[in-house]
């Protein structure tokens, strides 16, 4: 069973696209949604302008060279004040490698990078019901009730 410690975190660059389809993949078994991550993936191209975002933040968690997980955020550009956040839009462990500090190390590699930027707080949602990431950020955060809604762009849906 795999440590923290011999956990290495990668900050994606516009170099490593490749690298972010698989981390694709990673999302799509954690979630049970291969066909969103996976059925119709952006080009190469798009993946290299997305990296290179500065708004936009890829971690990649590998084991011995091997992808074992990895998050997808944004930062956030307040306009109250002078100062961002940072919203994990997908944190993902491939199943063989849960419980073993992965997640948490995401995050706090996360933290790093948020400190460095200035980010006063990152902000993350978990589905009702999903017990093992509530747990988790419940250790790492304070806990809001909050309601999500989806608005459609199109009126079809």
């Amino acid at each position: 069973m795999g440590t923290e410690t011999n956990i290495i975190i990668r900050h994606l660059t516009n170099e490593e696209a490749e690298l972010m389809r698989s981390l694709l993949r990673v999302f799509g078994d954690a979630f049970d949604e291969v066909e969103t991550y996976c059925g119709a993936q952006p080009s190469s191209d798009y993946l290299r302008r997305l990296l290179s975002n500065g708004n936009f933040i890829a971690l990649a968690a590998l084991e011995q060279g091997e992808l074992v997980g990895g998050l997808a955020a944004y930062e956030l550009q307040k306009f109250e004040q002078e100062r961002g956040e940072i919203y994990i839009y997908d944190l993902a462990v491939s199943a063989a490698h849960r419980r073993e500090g992965i997640a948490t190390a995401l995050i706090q590699a996360l933290k790093r990078i948020g400190a460095q930027r200035r980010i006063y707080v990152i902000f993350v949602q978990a589905d009702i019901g999903d017990e093992p990431a509530i747990a988790l950020y419940t250790k790492l955060g304070v806990r809001e009730e909050v309601l999500h809604f989806d608005i459609a762009v199109n009126e079809d849906g």
